[in-house]
Parts: structure tokens; sequence; C-alpha cells
């Protein structure tokens, strides 16, 4: 069965670079950083709090301004309006109507690409929300107020069971790029996501939503962050603003559940893996589904009791002590997610991108041209750069670990008595090294 909007690479001919190279040179960059962090970095540096720089009066303005935030409102309700009508009365062929791809590529990649450089890019173009907002404006109702109030034991786990949802459908559904499935369910997310947020009001979206989540989650990357109390814009080092990524239950599930998916997409993609896949459905897609949920709830599976075992292997804690330490070093895996979306989904983001956008020319099969969008040929911008493609897509994975390391050594500086502060890291750097050597395997199709 061909999968309509398979992603990343097409195998190892895609990126010149010697994979043993690339391991190589990982091992070593890895290694190398952790070394220095021993050797360098002897206290903890990484503040929540850091004042940053301030954004001139101006950019602030704009930033903040109500008027702006109404018309963002307005234009992403409308555009879900439309999106909506194309699902519904488009074609069903998704190599015609755009709607799959405004999920996997627009959604998906791109808005969570824009958070890392930006800041929490969903909680502001969110059409949900904006809708919420406009009810509650009707009503004169405070949005942040619900009729229950949040449970706080729940933390990001109904975000996670979404985000599996999401990961599900597009990587072990029978038929992932099927407008019907993909419209389906983007009306389950719309109808979840606004009786949460009635009836726990804004709470639900920052705990629940799981596209909020995860934009929220990569713009503790971005540049940009907000002064506390005052909530003034500022710049600050990203790693300022990673170290305050709140600590919930499910932290580990969340960033394992978005690491181990895209490791699966990868997994997805190789020969052997699909003979697997051929060989035990026998014909069956009820069959072949059922392999690759396995497939995929395993490597989720894998990824977070991995993690978990290596955050606890520390001596000078107690057992409940050593219990909370994977939800205090989850945030390091943030960086490593970050990485791993540059180098899988860049040249699918640019290049299928352009394809989406030009489905809109005639989104309805009428014959339409709107904007002349119809004599547009996609632009094969990166893949006509195999080179220079290898190495942004390595030097991603690369970055990404080592901030990753970064901010993991500077929170055990925190957490772990001096006398274990070198001993009980070594197993979760290995296990980061792990994760480098699985990732770049991947990566270069095996």
């Amino acid at each position: 069965m061909t999968r309509p909007l398979a992603h990343g690479l097409n195998g190892s001919a895609d990126l010149p670079i010697p994979l043993t190279y690339a391991l190589i040179g990982a091992a070593w960059a890895l290694t190398f950083s952790f070394a220095v962090l021993l050797v360098a970095w002897h206290r903890p540096r990484l503040e929540q709090d850091a004042p940053g720089l301030l954004l001139p009066s101006a950019v602030r303005a704009v930033i903040d301004s109500r008027v702006v935030r109404i018309v963002i409102a307005v234009v992403s309700v409308a555009a879900a309006v439309v999106i909506g009508l194309v699902a519904v009365f488009g074609s069903a062929s998704p190599q015609r109507n755009p709607v799959p791809g405004v999920l996997y590529i627009y959604i998906w990649v791109g808005v969570m690409l824009a958070s890392l450089v930006f800041g929490p890019v969903w909680k502001l173009v969110s059409p949900v929300r904006a809708l919420h907002r406009f009810g509650c404006f009707v009503l004169r109702r405070n949005p942040e107020d619900g009729f229950r109030q949040y449970p706080l034991s729940w933390g990001y786990r109904p975000a996670v069971l979404g985000l599996f949802a999401f990961v599900w459908l597009e990587l072990a559904s029978p038929n992932p790029g099927s407008v019907a499935a993909v419209g389906w369910w983007l009306f389950g997310y719309v109808v979840i996501t606004l009786a949460g947020l009635v009836l726990f009001g804004t709470a639900w979206a920052e705990h629940a939503d799981p596209f909020e989540v995860y934009s929220s989650l990569l713009a503790r990357l971005s540049p940009f962050g907000r002064r506390q109390p005052s909530g003034v814009p500022v710049l600050r080092a990203p790693l300022h603003n990673l170290a305050g990524t709140p600590v919930l239950p499910g932290s580990v599930a969340l960033a394992a559940t978005l690491l181990g998916s895209t490791a699966f997409d990868s997994l997805s993609a190789l020969p052997g893996w699909r003979n697997f896949v051929d060989s035990l459905g026998g014909g069956s897609d009820f069959v072949a589904t059922l392999v690759r949920s396995i497939g995929l709830l395993t490597v989720i599976s894998i990824v977070g009791t991995v993690f978990t075992v290596a955050a606890r292997a520390t001596g000078g804690l107690t057992r409940d002590e050593r219990a909370r330490l994977p939800g205090l070093l989850a945030h390091s895996i943030t960086p490593i997610i970050a990485g791993y979306i540059v180098a899988h989904y860049l040249t699918f983001l640019v290049e299928k991108g352009q394809a989406t956008f030009l489905l809109f020319a005639d989104p309805f099969q009428r014959g339409w041209d709107i904007g002349g969008l119809a004599h547009y040929q996609v632009n094969y911008l990166l893949s006509d750069h195999p080179t220079v493609l290898a190495t942004t897509k390595v030097l991603a994975v690369l970055t990404g670990h080592i901030l990753g390391v970064a901010a993991a050594h500077d929170r055990c500086l925190r957490l772990l008595p001096p006398e274990h502060r070198a001993t009980g890291q070594l197993a979760l750097m290995l296990t980061m090294v792990g994760y480098t050597f699985t990732g770049l395997y991947l990566l270069f199709g095996g």
C-alpha cells in the first residue's frame, strides 16, 4: 500500500556523508561536550527567571497588541472554516485535496518549527482558542475560568493521549492520507478541545491540547521569553527558557511519545520493516495496522523506559528522590526532539508544503485558478543540494543532543550530591549517545 504522505528521507542515497563518519562524529561531539561540561561547568548557570534583554518598545507593543491578536484570531477561524469546507466538499483524493497536508505539514511540522523560533505559536493561532475567547466575550466570562478545576494529577497525560492518537493516525492507521480520516480526526480534536476549554478553562489548552502542549514545549528553545512576574517580552538564551519547563505528571511520557514516534517514522521507511509488516500482515489491513500499532507503542515505550532507568541510575539519593529524577530531567530531551524535527521533516515541510499550497488553487475541483497558483511548480530547493541538506540534518541532530546534554548536566548539578555528579550522569550521557547513534542510523536509512 502506498502511504500518500510518507515523509522524511528515502534512504542513504539522499545523504552523501558516509554513515560511519557521521556516527563517529556524533560520539566524539557528545563525549567531548560531556567532558567539557564536567571540567568547565561546575555550578548551575541556567535560570528560568534570567532577566534577558528587553525588546524595543515598538516590538513589545505589536506583540501584545489586542488588535493584532484579534486579527490573527479572525484569520485563524476563517482558515479553519475554509479547511472544514474543503474536507467536506473537496476531492476525496489526497493528491487533490490539501486538507491532509494542512494537518501533517502546516500544523504538525510548520507550527512546531515556527515555535522553535517565535515561541508558543499554536497558543496564538489556535482557532479553537479563538472561538472559546469569543464565546467568553459574548457571555462575559473569564476564559481562564471553567466550570471545574483542571485536576493537577492529570498533568500532561491527556495531551499525551492526543499526541499518540495523532501519531497513530499518521504512522500506523490503514490509510493516513485519507481525506475522510483526517477530517474526522480534526473534527474530534475540535470537539474535545472546545469541550475541555468550556469545562476547565484555558488550563485545558495549556495541559491537554496536544498541539498547544507540543508547541509550548518547543517554544522553550525559542530566544523569546517573558520576564516574570511582569510578563514583558524579552530576548533570552534558549537554555534559560528551557530550564523553566514545568515538571508535571506525564512529562516523561510526553517526551517519549514525541521522540519515539519520530524514530518510528524513520524506522517505518526502512525496507526491512516494510517487509516484516507485509510478511505478518499477509494482505490483511487489520493485521498490518495491528503490527504497526504495536511497533509504534514499543518504540515509544523503549525510549521512555531507557530514559527513566538512566535518569534514576545514580547514588546518594533516596528512592523517592530518584523516582522524581526522570520528570525533573525530561526537559533535556526537548532539544533532541527539536533536532530530529529539523533533520527528519525539513525537506517534507519545504517541498511537500509547496505542493499542498498549490492545491488551494482549485480546492473544490471546479476548474478554478485562485491566485494563479495552478501555473506554479514545486521548487525542490533542498533536494537539489543534497550535500547542504545532509550537513544541515546531521548538524541539527548533533546540536540538539549537545544542548540536551548541557540542560541535563545543569539540572544534575542542582539535584545530585557533589560526590555523585559525575558518575550519576554517566548512564544519562550514554543514553543520549545511544539516541544519537540510533537517530542517525535511521536518518541514513539504515
